[in-house]
């Protein structure tokens, strides 16, 4: 009898070994192989992925190449000769394999295909009927952005007063969009639950980065334990905070008449209506949406103000410019008003310009959810594609000679695109059914903090200032930015 139970339990070991077994080699093998070829016969070549880590470890070698010759004085530039051809600093593989491969390729993060984008005709073709969506202009955020920003400014004055004219903005600008971002968003102070919410979803932003070294490799998250384990702490604390936040949000919806003036009060008010509450998001749906309200409001505005003003600093007679558009809009106002921001339209230009050059959103990331028929090519189901925005913003072919030059003016007589010779080479808020859904947010943030810093400082580069845009997900400055600031008279 313990003959039998013994063979049985080892034949039961046996199976699950072999089970385990078989998942591994199909995990780690037989379905990229079936990928690779799949991938291959419909003409999508690439650089050869080598088993298990995919072009992880070559991008690696690639990249620490490139940091080497930045730091031998190949790289973008200190303050005096900044260049603004960045893509191979920023993206040193795919500029490197762009050359071998075209603009259209597949690169293996582990055992993952990626399909890498920098074609905009493709581009077209494969996004075909895909309609985008945005949020409305809401008028009476403004008035918190103008509060936010002025404490701010105060602060530098103070600074500059006590004989501080040097200081490092894009973290002042960082933490003032911060509080921007807590109280048209979710509606609190920054000084309550919004403060700890921006904070954490700061954190979870470096944890992700950080953590996706091994991405694409099966299993990979038993091999980095310790930053899966803080990630996964991150999101159940961010996840209860704005639980709470909504949960309150709700309860006083009949009570309360100031709750439309956020965007979460926005989307509460829209399930709410007729009294179909949830009928439009969930619970879980709204608490996503708070993330990225975030992360496309936050990021991309404080980011894209920074570049602004490194940009203007090298360039003082744009500076000029936009105090004299400021002056002709405003009139005698004292204040920025909602109502003339559509009128800056100098201002519009020098922001698309440099969401151009320097995209706080440097990629746009998709997943086919079918097969998708591009020229006669198919794009099978469930490939992931990697759209290189920093590629089509900084492509010749595309924009011309000048392509590297900060020249705003070039969106003067094509306001959308720039004079870019392919509408789709121009993506300053992604593409399709996702684009960024807080781009009129974003945009009027922009303006305000914007002409608000320009009504009060002139301003010029630091001599410490040191050019190293870098990818932490998004597109920012490694070092900051510092700036000698002037108080207007």
């Amino acid at each position: 009898m313990a003959m039998m139970i013994m063979s049985a339990a080892a034949t039961l070991a046996a199976s699950l070994l072999g089970y385990l077994c078989w998942n591994l080699v199909y995990a780690f093998w037989v379905s990229p192989l079936a990928a690779y070829y799949k991938l291959r016969r419909n003409g999508f070549g690439g650089p050869t992925p080598s088993f298990p880590l995919g072009n992880i470890k070559e991008m690696r070698t690639i990249a620490k190449l490139t940091v080497s010759s930045s730091s031998s004085g190949g790289g973008c530039g200190g303050g005096g000769g900044i260049s603004h051809d960045i893509h191979s600093n920023v993206f040193p593989y795919f500029s490197q394999w762009q050359n071998s491969h075209g603009k259209v390729f597949v690169y293996w993060l582990g055992t993952e295909p990626f399909m890498y984008i920098a074609d905009p005709e493709f581009l077209k073709e494969m996004s075909a009927g895909v309609m985008g969506k945005s949020w409305g202009k809401p008028r009476a955020m403004s008035s918190l952005m103008v509060e936010s920003t002025t404490r701010m400014l105060d602060e530098w004055a103070t600074l500059i007063s006590s004989g501080v004219p040097e200081i490092e903005v894009e973290s002042h600008i960082t933490a003032t969009a911060g509080e921007i971002i807590a109280k048209t968003s979710f509606g609190v102070g920054y000084n309550e639950s919004g403060r700890m919410v921006v904070e954490k979803l700061r954190a979870m932003q470096l944890t992700l980065f950080n953590s996706n070294r091994y991405v694409g490799v099966p299993y990979s998250k038993i091999m980095c334990p310790r930053k899966t384990l803080d990630a996964k702490k991150l999101g159940k604390e961010i996840d209860s905070l704005l639980l709470s936040i909504i949960s309150t949000r709700k309860n006083s919806l009949n009570t309360t008449t100031n709750n439309n003036k956020d965007l979460l009060g926005l989307l509460l008010q829209e399930n709410h209506a007729d009294g179909r509450l949830g009928k439009t998001l969930t619970t879980r749906e709204l608490v996503d949406e708070c993330k990225t309200f975030f992360f496309g409001g936050h990021e991309t505005t404080a980011l894209a103000i920074s570049w602004t003003l490194m940009l203007l600093a090298k360039h003082p007679e744009w500076q000029d410019e936009l105090r004299k558009e400021i002056k002709e809009v405003s009139g005698d106002k004292t204040r920025v008003d909602f109502a003339m921001l559509s009128s800056l339209k100098k201002m519009g230009w020098v922001m698309n310009e440099v969401l151009r050059l320097y995209s706080p959103a440097p990629n746009v990331q998709r997943q086919a959810k079918e097969d998708i028929k591009v020229n006669g090519r198919t794009i099978p189901k469930g490939t992931n594609m990697w759209i290189d925005v920093v590629a089509m913003h900084h492509d010749r072919t595309l924009w011309g000679d000048d392509v590297y030059e900060f020249k705003p003016e070039r969106f003067k007589a094509d306001p959308l695109y720039g004079g870019c010779k392919h509408k789709m080479g121009f993506m300053p808020f992604g593409f399709g059914g996702r684009m960024c859904v807080g781009r009129n947010l974003t945009m009027m943030e922009y303006k305000i903090v914007l002409s608000l810093i320009l009504t009060r400082f002139s301003f010029s580069l630091s001599p410490s200032y040191d050019h190293s845009p870098a990818i932490v997900l998004s597109l920012r400055p490694s070092h900051g930015v510092p700036l000698v600031l002037r108080p207007l008279a």
